[in-house]
């Protein structure tokens, strides 16, 4: 735990800007859902997410300009994990959301709401591109590219057909998130 914070202090020196500080945010989020699922299994009678956010918060509490943001991404995911889970597992159908490793399950949860349920302030392909970071940074060797696979299908299955509809046409060169997310990662590297 303590790496990571040290890493994620490296992210906020380097840039103090809105989208670092989100990233930042959702950092937090990530290790905030982490934790609140691995006390609930064990049945820790203290596992609260919002006491849990709280002390995370406190080591960046310099850095993290936008609390309010931290807040709503880990209580939209806890009030719809239900959902989110169900959502995923057509997607994912050879893995069971129970086998898929925790960090990798809070990713996608995290990547799933946000393209669902923040579409307003945050573009679908943002929040595949921050869940494959949040993969990479946290999951092992092969979770970018699973996040990036799983999303990228949420995209094209969910938001991609949303945004048709809504618009009464259909664009001329669909691109899906997977293969923009994987020019964003070659690019990258």
């Amino acid at each position: 735990m303590e790496r990571v914070r040290q890493k994620s202090n490296l992210i906020i020196r380097k840039n103090q800007t809105m989208g670092a500080n989100r990233h930042l945010g959702r950092i937090i989020v990530i290790q905030t859902l982490y934790e609140y699922e691995m006390r609930k299994a064990s049945k820790d009678p203290m596992a609260d997410a919002d006491k849990i956010m709280a002390k995370n918060i406190v080591p960046y509490k310099e850095a993290v300009t936008d609390a309010k943001f931290v807040r709503e991404l880990v209580e939209g995911v806890e009030s719809h994990m239900a959902e989110l889970d169900e959502i995923l597992q057509p997607i994912a159908p050879e893995w069971p959301i129970s086998s898929i490793s925790p960090i990798d399950r809070n990713v996608l949860r995290l990547g799933l709401f946000e393209m669902l349920h923040r579409k307003e302030d945050v573009p679908a392909k943002v929040a595949i591109n921050e869940a494959v970071e949040l993969a990479k940074m946290f999951g092992s060797d092969n979770s970018s590219r699973f996040v990036n696979g799983v999303l990228g299908t949420a995209y094209r299955t969910l938001v991609e057909p949303a945004k048709q509809g809504e618009s009464g046409e259909k664009s001329s060169k669909p691109e899906s998130a997977t293969e923009e997310g994987t020019k964003t990662n070659q690019a990258k590297e």
